[in-house]
């Protein structure tokens, strides 16, 4: 599953409703080549570095912030995981619960990024409306044994350009996944609750990386 996760996070590791654009007139790549690109990078940047990327969670992070998170609409994706509680969340709120959410999602799938290798991932021939503000980019991902899994990447037609906003695995959406998961956390004790839950997970991993890295250094 290692093998699986890793290319969820390569998407992210996503208001308002997504306003139409013309796709043709949407700056930078398309969203195919968005994918090979951010994947390229990736894959340069860790086969360059991956022992001390393994060492050092912060430079880890450093690389999905340059590399990745450009290309990903974390708000979008935060909106849709948090459905209706986003509409009566105040603007403190909605961005604590994106930074955390990224948190989260990093400290559970980043070192997955490590086993990211160019003959695990196949990025299959587009099919889609070029003109449309939609799109889906199919690849398939190796398991461990040799197994090709179906992942596909979900991106928007933004002024800034393409952006990633969800990946389903084996038909699975991760957004419409956190937004079950959330959803009950969050009817159950609020959504407070659940922002400092994300926040006090995120300073206990922060705080012996930090430890570490001044024993090192």
């Amino acid at each position: 599953m290692r093998s699986i996760v890793l290319s969820f996070v390569a998407a992210m590791l996503i208001a308002g409703p997504a306003r139409a654009a013309d796709a043709t007139a949407v700056p930078g790549p398309g969203p195919q080549q968005l994918i090979e690109q951010v994947s390229q990078d990736l894959l340069h940047e860790i086969d360059a570095n991956r022992a001390a990327l393994a060492k050092d969670p912060a430079k880890l992070r450093a690389l999905v912030d340059r590399v990745l998170l450009p290309d990903f609409d974390a708000e979008y994706s935060a909106q849709l995981v948090l459905g209706k509680y986003w509409r009566t969340a105040t603007a403190q709120q909605r961005q604590r619960f994106v930074d955390a959410f990224i948190q989260s999602m990093m400290r559970k799938y980043g070192n997955a990024l490590l086993d990211f290798t160019a003959d695990r991932l196949i990025i299959l021939p587009f099919k889609g409306d070029p003109a449309a503000d939609r799109a889906t980019v199919r690849t398939e991902v190796k398991r461990d044994n040799g197994t090709p899994v179906p992942v596909n990447y979900s991106l928007r037609a933004a002024p800034a350009g393409w952006k990633a906003w969800d990946v389903t695995i084996e038909g699975i959406s991760y957004v419409k996944n956190f937004k079950t998961d959330f959803g009950a956390e969050i009817e159950a004790k609020g959504l407070d609750a659940v922002i400092q839950r994300l926040e006090s997970e995120g300073a206990a991993t922060v705080a012996p990386a930090a430890k570490a890295a001044g024993k090192a250094g």
